[in-house]
């Protein structure tokens, strides 16, 4: 430090300050405190946290300093589209399977799972059901069917290292249908098992009346209207309906809210 008021370390910290570790930003603070006149070191970490969220290091400074310890290293958020009609369609098929892998310390998207499934029962998709998820023909004839497509499933939780016993995680849906009717009912109309992984959840919707005392009775659009978020991307795509229940996962996480399994053991 050159002169008395410290000026000099604060402009080298304003400076440098994505090049700083992060444990030695406590140090520096308590190093030039002393040093500075009455006023100066308020401002201090602000200029510290502006200048690391200009380096892309702000959401993970406020993951660490503001999130509360949760119960899993990791939420699968995943949210079914199926093919329907009005009256509805038996069986219902899923043809969209997207799940995003949140981190439970950062709640922030560290990988995606998503396949698009090729119906058998009902392999031409009715009007109603490209109109209201956004998925045509074209982007279900050729794909996987839901046996290939739920092989595909634990390749990739294995890949991500959610499949051992040391790592804690568990399914989001937004309601009880994804992992209640549909996945079950499908899996027991093709003979195909369902495996363990699937059978505990958190409904976000119980998740969000229990954080701020009201049901969600529009789902995520009363949720994200609840919070103040903007909804992202197009309301029934199932990729987007993930992004969704993550970013609302993510805030209700910053409030200070603990997420607990919701379904009862099957």
């Amino acid at each position: 430090v050159s002169d008395a008021s410290g000026c000099s370390m604060i402009a080298l910290l304003h400076t440098g300050a994505a090049q700083f570790p992060q444990n030695l930003l406590s140090r520096a603070r308590q190093a030039v405190s002393p040093l500075l006149p009455a006023g100066v070191l308020k401002g201090f970490s602000s200029i510290v946290s502006r200048k690391l969220a200009s380096h892309g290091f702000g959401a993970s400074m406020a993951a660490m300093s503001s999130f509360p310890p949760q119960r899993y290293h990791y939420f699968l958020v995943l949210d079914f589209e199926a093919t329907c009609d009005k009256p509805q369609i038996h069986p219902q098929e899923i043809i969209e399977f997207p799940i995003l892998k949140l981190n439970g310390r950062t709640m922030e998207i560290e990988s995606t799972f998503h396949m698009y499934v090729q119906p058998v029962v009902h392999p031409q998709l009715t009007p109603f059901c490209t109109e209201l998820t956004g998925i045509i023909q074209g982007m279900v004839d050729g794909q996987p069917s839901l046996q290939q497509v739920l092989e595909r499933v634990d390749e990739w939780m294995a890949k991500e290292g959610l499949l051992d016993p040391s790592v804690k995680s568990i399914f989001v849906t937004c309601g009880d249908w994804d992992l209640k009717v549909m996945l079950p009912g499908q899996c027991q109309y093709l003979g195909l098992p369902v495996a363990d992984y699937f059978k505990q959840w958190i409904n976000l919707k119980k998740a969000y009346s229990f954080a701020m005392g009201s049901w969600p009775k529009n789902g995520l659009l009363d949720m994200n209207k609840g919070l103040n978020l903007q909804h992202i991307g197009r309301p029934h795509s199932g990729i987007d309906d993930c992004k969704n229940i993550a970013n609302i996962m993510k805030t209700l996480a910053h409030r200070g809210f603990i997420f607990k399994q919701t379904s009862k053991p099957f």
